[in-house]
């Protein structure tokens, strides 16, 4: 049951970021006080593609421990691109404020992705009968 939820509630935010990123690319980096970027459309590519993993999310919630690979995807992509961010700041590429975006997107993800995949470890070796 939490796991439906958890994964409903990813897929909502998945999708109103997404739309928001598509729709309006600019206001980010706006409220930030960042520099616009200059092709906003590889912003607005990457909106479309966290919005599509909301819709993947959706799917998995009806059950999480047979879509487990949509879920492992997404928790990967919730590991690497704090990865990323820290290795470009560290690099001075990007500023600190571009973080505010690993929160939502991706920190308060990996308790509950975690716990679903490690459910679906334990089910996978259940349903074996070892």
């Amino acid at each position: 049951m939490w796991m439906g939820t958890a994964l409903k509630a990813a897929a909502i935010y998945n999708i109103i970021w997404g739309l928001w990123v598509v729709l309006f690319p600019l206001h980010f980096f706006e409220l930030t006080g960042m520099a616009k970027p200059t092709y906003p459309v590889i912003w607005q590519g990457m909106g479309m593609v966290i919005g599509l993993y909301g819709l993947g999310y959706w799917w998995a919630s009806y059950d999480a421990i047979r879509h487990w690979p949509i879920i492992a995807v997404g928790l990967l992509g919730k590991i690497f691109g704090p990865i990323g961010f820290f290795i470009n700041y560290f690099m001075g590429l990007v500023p600190a404020a571009f973080g505010f975006t690993l929160i939502t997107n991706d920190l308060i993800w990996w308790i509950p992705f975690f716990l679903i995949l490690k459910a679906t470890h334990k089910n996978k070796w259940v349903l074996r009968g070892e």
